[in-house]
């Protein structure tokens, strides 16, 4: 999903002899309303098949829209906060 006037870089990171993606988003405000597989992966860090993977999870906050998956922004936000021990 493009979203106008946004543009995502991704620098590699070697760790354990694994490459790491590491996002340039800095905040939440960059996210789009609705992100798509493509956008949770580059957030996340993570491949497109790792987020496909991660949005059909019975607890992961994302909804279809017709054959599209999505997931709304603060649903996402809310599901990090919880995985990382931020929301109590």
């Amino acid at each position: 999903m493009a979203v106008p006037g946004l543009t995502i870089n991704h620098h590699n990171q070697s760790k354990g002899g694994h490459t790491l993606k590491e996002s340039k988003f800095t905040n939440y405000d960059e996210l789009p309303l609705f992100l798509s597989a493509k956008l949770v992966a580059q957030t996340l860090g993570v491949g497109r098949a790792t987020a496909y993977e991660l949005m059909n999870e019975k607890d992961f906050p994302s909804i279809r829209v017709g054959s599209r998956i999505v997931v709304p922004k603060e649903k996402f936000r809310q599901w990090v906060e919880q995985q990382t021990g931020g929301a109590k």
